[in-house]
């Protein structure tokens, strides 16, 4: 736990969620992420306390659906190891410095490639 996490709930799971967890949640389990799963003792409450920055994407689809109680019981290992042919949850990283660039696009790294012969720039007359 970081100091920083006491007053910024946006960086962090702050000390009051940690301390209501602590108090009142069951971990009923955690995925990939290390995100860890939890729900009110003889309630119907659930949250996930996140490892490292709070982003919701970082949540996999069975996860998310637990958490909304679109499912009644939290996934079983083997639902969650998925089938092969599916790929594994992978966190939506727009916004972030490691969202993809397009190739000439001004925040990609590197330098542009140069066009090709077809391109012809308006020259005024």
């Amino acid at each position: 736990m970081s100091w920083l996490s006491i007053p910024t709930w946006w960086l962090e799971n702050t000390i009051g969620t940690r301390f209501f967890t602590w108090r009142k949640g069951e971990q009923v389990g955690s995925d990939d992420f290390g995100n860890r799963y939890f729900r009110e003792k003889g309630g119907e409450r659930r949250w996930v306390l996140f490892n490292g920055n709070i982003e919701a994407s970082k949540i996999p689809a069975l996860w998310h659906a637990w958490i909304h109680h679109t499912i009644d019981q939290p996934p079983s290992p083997d639902e969650l190891a998925g089938a092969d042919w599916e790929q594994p949850h992978e966190a939506n990283l727009s916004g972030t410095p490691a969202a993809y660039r397009a190739p000439g696009n001004l925040a990609a790294p590197g330098r542009r490639q140069s066009s090709g012969s077809d391109y012809e720039p308006w020259q005024p007359a």
